[in-house]
């Protein structure tokens, strides 16, 4: 049975069909809940056709950086060029070790649009398990390797993909006294850099929206309160949320993308509020004289994790979405901070601070199971891929130097650096640009 569907964002429209009826098999499976698992070996075969091996290129990398794979050098691959339209030599490719095989090809149809076309073959057992073919403006072969690097990620681990994301974060340049800190955004492998702001005033704590293609930030002029602002990345368009005659800082979209939870220092404490977008009506959330910051939603939108001083020292508590007292949950050596909830609501990252170390971990929302994924001199603030699956977080080794971007899984076996052109911090991740397929 053909399936068809239509992806489309900024412009860029992405048509895909089946190409052969896919029966999954239990055969090729990597179990991320295995803390033992290894990468598994898999072979991505030159694409056919004008851009086909910039394609397959991209799917290679994607592959290899995610951790879960193992691509094999084309050196070692038994075919060459194995004929996309033709069954590949099973045994040839099974004695070189590799137990997936991707092939594809590109081509133009008759309207001179982008044809990529990929199977995804389990070498064990000689059959396809996946096929799908996308068509597209020829400027968006990038985006048509990121997608099939999703689909084939997908299938294997049955984790969401995430390759075909953007990620906004600070870029800083200048001395450490005088840092310019500007927003950028880029693909999460690090390629198509642009800036969303000019540095003439300060941003800081870039957050993405779930559900849309904006971003909210704090930013400061000289000699002004830091302010609140969303920005709609396709058109530019920006605005200030609340107007509030002190500080606020930590902004937070609701998972439907209608709400912000933000902090507002009033004196010498500050309290977590909500702001609805539209009606610009605020909800007061909290009220104490400590310092309530850092909130984040759950992804059904019924509950609040934020960070607190209360107890005496910066602690992560859990309330419900309208308010309240709220529900301690870390408990371990140090001080917890810039919480963050996992889109798929079963882990909450963190930052926690103790003996001269900066780590960044994940609990359980009730604050049980408690893993550090990675430490060192100065880790902070943790973001998720919108899969669920990996975190990227700034690391900063201190000196005159500043922060470069990294990628955690959560078994905490995959850490890799994520590429920027200067010193970076506050990386935020995208929903991902195409639907669910």
């Amino acid at each position: 049975m053909t399936r068809r569907h239509a992806l489309a964002l900024g412009g860029a429209a992405f048509a895909g069909a089946a190409l052969l009826p896919a029966a999954a098999r239990a055969e090729l499976v990597i179990d991320l809940r295995k803390g033992t698992f290894q990468p598994m070996p898999i072979a991505i075969a030159d694409f056919a056709g004008e851009g086909g091996v910039q394609v397959s290129t991209i799917i290679t990398n994607n592959l290899k950086r995610c951790g879960y794979f193992l691509p094999i050098e084309k050196a070692r691959h038994p075919e060459k060029n194995p004929p996309f339209d033709s069954v590949p030599q099973f045994e040839a490719w099974k004695s070189a070790g590799i137990q997936a095989l991707v092939t594809g090809r590109v081509s133009r149809d008759g309207s001179g649009r982008l044809k990529a076309e990929f199977r995804l073959w389990d070498v064990l057992t000689g059959e396809q398990i996946d096929g799908q073919q996308y068509f597209t403006d020829p400027n968006n072969s990038r985006r048509v390797g990121h997608i099939i690097s999703d689909a084939v990620f997908s299938k294997v681990t049955g984790v969401g993909g995430f390759f075909d994301t953007r990620v906004v974060f600070v870029d800083e340049s200048g001395s450490k006294e005088s840092r310019r800190k500007r927003l950028a955004i880029m693909d999460q492998d690090g390629a198509n850099v642009r800036y969303l702001t000019d540095g003439a005033i300060s941003v800081v704590t870039p957050r993405f929206s779930p559900v849309a293609q904006e971003v909210t930030y704090m930013a400061q002029r000289t000699g002004e309160q830091p302010r609140v602002h969303v920005l709609n990345i396709e058109t530019g368009q920006r605005q200030v949320v609340g107007n509030f005659p002190d500080m606020t800082t930590s902004p937070r979209f609701s998972p439907n993308g209608a709400r912000i939870a933000l902090s507002l220092q009033q004196g010498g404490n500050a309290n977590l509020y909500a702001i609805d977008i539209g009606s610009r009506t605020t909800t007061r959330l909290t009220s104490t004289p400590a310092i309530d910051t850092s909130p984040s939603y759950s992804p059904d939108g019924s509950q609040i994790v934020f960070e607190s001083d209360r107890g005496g020292s910066q602690q992560l508590y859990v309330m419900g979405a309208g308010g309240g007292e709220g529900k301690r949950i870390s408990f371990g050596q140090g001080s917890y901070s810039q919480p963050s909830w996992s889109p798929r609501g079963d882990l909450i990252a963190f930052t926690r601070q103790g003996g001269g170390a900066f780590s960044i971990g994940v609990m359980r929302p009730d604050g049980s199971g408690e893993r550090i994924l990675t430490e060192g001199f100065h880790n902070e603030a943790p973001n998720w891929a919108p899969n669920g699956q990996y975190i990227m977080f700034f690391r900063d080794p201190g000196g005159q130097s500043g922060g470069k971007l990294y990628m955690v899984d959560i078994t905490g076996r995959v850490e890799i650096p994520v590429p920027t052109p200067a010193f970076a911090s506050d990386p935020t991740w995208s929903p991902l640009l195409t639907a669910a397929r």
